[in-house]
C-alpha cells in the first residue's frame, strides 16, 4: 500500500508540472477558436485529481493486494519494458513495418507464444497497421530499410 501512495503521490505531482507546462502552451497556427491548450490541461487536471485521491485517501477505503511479484514476473516485466525500450531506437532506422515485427515476435515469445504463430501475427499485425495509419488515417510512418521497396 505505501508503494500505490508513492507512486500516486509521484504522478499526481508530476501531473500538476504537465499542468504548468500545458498553461504555457501556444500553438504556432489557431484553427480553432480555444486551440489546443485546454485538451491537455483538462486530462492532465483529472489525472492529477484522481492520482492525488489515490494517495491520500484514509487507511480505511484501502485493502492489502497482493501483486504476485515473483522473479519469473519481474523478470518478464524487464524485458517487456526493454523490448519497448529498443523499438523505440530501432522505430526510425528500421522503420515502421520491421521494427514492429521485431517487438510484436520477440513480446509473443516472451509471453509463451508459439514462434510461429508469433511471427505470422506479427508481420501480419505490422502490414495492418501500416496500412491503417497510412491509408485510412493518412499518417506518414517511417519505411526505414523498406524505403525502396515500399516507397
Amino acid at each position: 500500500m505505501t508503494m500505490e501512495r508513492l507512486f500516486s503521490g509521484l504522478m499526481g505531482l508530476f501531473s500538476l508540472f504537465l499542468i504548468y507546462l500545458a498553461i504555457g502552451y501556444v500553438a504556432p497556427i489557431a484553427y480553432d477558436p480555444i486551440g489546443p491548450r485546454p485538451y491537455p490541461i483538462l486530462i492532465f487536471s483529472i489525472m492529477a485529481l484522481l492520482t492525488l485521491v489515490i494517495a491520500f485517501r484514509p487507511a480505511r477505503f484501502t485493502k492489502v493486494i497482493d501483486l504476485g511479484y515473483n522473479k519469473v514476473v519481474i523478470r518478464n516485466l524487464v524485458l517487456c519494458v526493454s523490448a519497448l525500450l529498443i523499438y523505440s531506437l530501432i522505430f526510425e532506422p528500421l522503420g515502421f513495418v520491421v521494427a514492429t515485427i521485431l517487438m510484436c515476435f520477440a513480446l509473443g515469445l516472451l509471453f509463451a507464444g508459439n514462434p510461429i504463430k508469433s511471427l505470422i501475427f506479427s508481420v501480419v499485425i505490422s502490414i495492418a497497421l501500416y496500412a491503417l495509419f497510412d491509408m485510412a488515417l493518412d499518417v506518414i510512418l517511417p519505411l526505414g530499410i523498406l524505403s525502396g521497396i515500399m516507397g
